[in-house]
């Protein structure tokens, strides 16, 4: 019951990564569109960045799951932000 409910968190967590990187691709573009600002990013080595902005909603994600006292589920969304944390961390030196 606990591993699913940190499951859900995580879940929720990496798909606010992922919407948070795509408002942040859209918003910072000026006016391209996602893939060649990602593509971009990446060339000028700011993809890094651009994921860790898009963590900002899991902010969201992790006070509302306080809100409503789910602990567990927003333990899986730090968990989510710490793995993201950690693969941008990796991804900046390869």
């Amino acid at each position: 019951m606990i591993k699913k409910e940190v499951f859900i968190g995580f879940i929720v967590g990496v798909i606010a990564n992922g919407m948070g990187l795509l408002l942040a691709a859209l918003l910072l573009g000026r006016g391209d569109d996602v893939t060649t600002v990602i593509k971009a990013a990446a060339a000028e080595d700011f993809l890094g960045k651009l994921i860790s902005i898009g963590a900002i909603l899991n902010l969201a994600a992790f006070f509302i799951f306080i809100k409503k006292r789910q602990d567990y589920r927003a333990r899986g969304v730090i968990l989510a932000t710490v793995c993201i944390a950690i693969f941008t961390f990796i991804f900046k030196f390869i």
